[in-house]
C-alpha cells in the first residue's frame, strides 16, 4: 500500500471514527410539561413545534406529561412525579404551574407558557435579564381589562353591575382590583365571585344571577370547558380574555393575546436552552397580536343583539 493510500485510508476511517460517535452521543431530551387546564392540545401543539425543530419523541426527545385539569392544589405532586423522572427542563403552562415548579426546583430550567405578571409573581428579575432558573412567555392579560370593559359597555349600554369570576389563581387579586376600578371609572360596578374549582361553577354562577349581574367578565385562567355552557344555562352574557372559550367551547366573546402563540413560542425557547442558552439571559417574551372574537350562535342562543360598530371591530365572528 502507497504511502498516500494509507493516509487517506487513515483519514477516511478517523471521518468515520468521529460520525459514529457523534451518532452515537447524540443527547435524549428530557421534556417535563405540566399543564394548569386540561392540556392534551397544548402537548401537541409542542410536539409539532419542537419537531419542526428537529427534536422528535422516539428520536432525541423524551415528553412527560402531567395535567392539573383545573384542580390547582394538585399541581405541586405532579411536578414532584415530574422531577422524579429527572427532566433537562420544564414547560409550565399559566401561573399556577409556573408556581408549583418554581416551588420545587432552582436548577431546572422552567420555561413559562405563560405567565400573568411574573416579575410582581417573582418568577424573573426583569423581563430583558431573568436572572434564574425562568424564562418563557408573559400573557399581558393585566393590560386588556379597559378594552374589555369598553367591550361591555357597546354591547350592554344600560348594564350596571357586573361578575367577575375569579378562582385560586394567584394571580387574580390584583387583575380583580384593576377590573373593579376601571369598572367604576364607567359607572359599572364590578364585584368578585370565586370558583375554587371546576366543580364550583355551577353555584358561582348562580351566586352571580342572585346578585343581579347583567354579565360576567371572566379573567384569564387555564379553560374550564364546562364553563360556557353554565352561563348559557344563567342566561348571564359572558366576556373572556381567553379565546378558547369562544373558539373551542362556544364562549360568547372574548378579547386578549392569541393564545396558541404561547406554546409555539414555549416550544422555541426549549428549543434554545436545549442548544445551549441560558434561561436567565434569555429575555421574557410578551405577545404582540390580540383577538377580539364573537360567537353569534351563542349571542342567538341567548337573545342578544350585537350591535353592528361592534361586530365591526372584531377580529373573528363564528356564525
Amino acid at each position: 500500500m502507497t504511502r498516500s493510500l494509507k493516509r487517506r485510508t487513515l483519514i477516511i476511517g478517523s471521518l468515520a471514527a468521529i460520525s459514529f460517535a457523534r451518532a452515537t452521543s447524540t443527547k435524549v431530551w428530557r421534556l417535563a410539561l405540566v399543564t394548569s387546564s386540561p392540556g392534551a392540545h397544548i402537548l401537541n401543539m409542542i410536539r409539532a413545534s419542537l419537531k419542526s425543530a428537529g427534536y422528535e419523541e422516539g428520536n432525541n426527545l423524551v415528553i412527560d406529561f402531567r395535567e392539573a385539569n383545573g384542580h390547582y392544589d394538585r399541581l405541586p405532586a405532579l411536578v414532584d412525579e415530574l422531577i422524579a423522572l429527572k427532566p433537562d427542563l420544564i414547560i409550565a403552562e399559566a401561573t399556577p404551574a409556573v408556581a408549583a415548579a418554581q416551588r420545587a426546583t432552582t436548577t431546572i430550567p422552567i420555561i413559562m407558557a405563560p405567565a400573568s405578571d411574573p416579575i410582581g409573581a417573582g418568577f424573573v428579575k426583569s423581563f430583558t435579564h431573568p436572572g434564574g432558573n425562568i424564562t418563557g412567555v408573559a400573557n399581558m392579560f393585566g393590560d386588556t381589562t379597559t378594552k374589555i370593559l369598553d367591550i361591555i359597555r357597546s354591547v350592554f349600554p344600560s348594564a350596571k353591575k357586573i361578575g367577575v369570576l375569579i378562582s385560586n389563581n394567584p394571580s387574580h387579586p390584583p387583575l380583580l382590583d384593576l377590573a373593579v376600578t376601571a369598572a367604576a371609572r364607567i359607572g359599572i360596578v364590578a364585584s368578585g365571585f370565586v370558583a375554587k374549582n371546576p366543580e364550583d361553577l355551577e353555584n358561582t354562577f348562580e351566586q352571580m344571577k342572585s346578585a343581579n349581574c347583567e354579565a360576567v367578565y371572566v379573567l384569564a385562567d387555564p379553560p374550564r370547558p364546562a364553563l360556557p355552557a353554565i352561563a348559557l344555562k344563567n342566561h348571564l352574557p359572558t366576556i373572556f380574555q381567553v379565546s378558547s372559550y369562544v373558539t373551542m367551547y362556544d364562549g360568547l366573546m372574548s378579547y386578549g393575546p392569541n393564545i396558541r402563540s404561547f406554546y409555539t413560542m414555549a416550544a422555541d425557547y426549549a428549543g434554545r436552552i436545549m442548544k445551549g442558552a441560558d434561561p436567565k439571559e434569555l429575555p421574557v417574551e410578551q405577545p404582540t397580536t390580540f383577538e377580539f372574537i364573537i360567537n353569534l350562535r351563542t349571542a342567538r342562543a341567548m337573545g342578544i343583539n350585537i350591535p353592528e360598530q361592534v361586530l365591526l371591530m372584531a377580529d373573528q365572528v363564528i356564525e
